[in-house]
């Protein structure tokens, strides 16, 4: 089954800011749904987006309600994530897909939001991959980060040539783009949004985790067949990484090499993209060509 792409946004649509997870500061909001709105966009914020219920930004049903409004509401063409931090899968559980299935639309975040990228990714729905509102601007100007997401949820391809890091592994390959947080994915191992990884290219990326639960996750994934069934891996930021008082003795991306040893597709690692700027957006879902070069890295969306 092909991936459906939702319609790419123009000049005059809505959208909507929903928080279906962590608390969020107002004014980061109110100052993204600006950046939205100088882009050309209607922006809808959803009632209970600054709502605070402890670490959630509300209730679960209420953050679970601004999500299905937005959800159901035929005239939003892009729902943004204010923040990721924690909640998506309580929201998750008590959302109603089927309108949504109808006429699908762009769901933008990173993070926690991998919730809604690995259900999209289950039922062959392409999703944005992107910066939430924190992250629309630095210093008072929009990010590059931002207006390169903004290019590609208005239909702009995106070529991203890359430098070469000495821990890649050379080769070429295609696949469909999966993936996020790697504890996310971590925490939906043996649900229904598992990771199915037969012609899928993988992006990881996490933040402050230890090294040896960034192991732990790899050796999760590799005892489950997953990385054996990749076309290729791509690996972003591994952010405020930890030791404990033993140190672990290998950076992150020196556990996801030796997790990733025994295969032979290609491996990136160090795309710009997770929890640092620049935070590169990754259309979910897009058939992609990941060119791994001595000299340079090239991924391409070619579909």
């Amino acid at each position: 089954m092909g991936i459906k792409f939702p319609q790419y946004l123009k000049p005059g649509d809505k959208v909507s800011i929903i928080s279906p997870a962590g608390i969020i500061d107002p004014q980061i909001v109110q100052r993204g749904a600006e950046l939205l709105r100088q882009q050309g966009f209607k922006v809808e914020i959803g009632h209970h987006a600054f709502d605070s219920a402890g670490i959630f930004a509300g209730s679960d049903s209420d953050r679970a309600n601004d999500l299905q409004k937005a959800l159901d509401d035929k005239s939003v063409k892009a729902i943004f994530f204010s923040r990721g931090g924690y909640g998506s899968m309580r929201t998750h559980h008590q959302i109603n897909w089927s309108s949504f299935f109808k006429r699908p639309k762009w769901l933008v975040g990173f993070s926690d939001i991998t919730v809604f990228h690995a259900y999209l990714s289950r039922h062959n729905i392409a999703s944005m991959h992107g910066v939430m509102t924190a992250w629309f601007e630095k210093d008072g100007e929009p990010t590059e980060s931002f207006l390169q997401m903004m290019n590609l949820l208005k239909g702009k391809a995106a070529d991203y040539k890359l430098d070469p890091n000495p821990l890649n592994r050379l080769g070429t390959a295609s696949g469909i783009l999966t993936g996020g947080n790697l504890s996310i994915i971590q925490s939906l191992r043996g649900t229904p949004l598992d990771i199915l990884p037969k012609g899928k290219i993988l992006f990881i990326e996490d933040i402050g985790e230890y090294h040896y639960h960034i192991d732990r996750m790899m050796q999760n994934l590799k005892a489950g067949r997953i990385l054996e069934q990749l076309s290729g891996l791509i690996v972003g930021y591994f952010t405020e990484m930890k030791d404990g008082e033993t140190p672990y003795g290998k950076t992150a991306y020196e556990v996801i090499k030796e997790a990733v040893a025994p295969y032979q597709y290609p491996v990136v690692f160090g795309f710009p993209s997770g929890h640092e700027l620049p935070n590169y957006p990754l259309l979910m879902g897009s058939k992609i060509s990941l060119n791994v070069f001595e000299d340079h890295v090239n991924i391409l969306k070619y579909n």
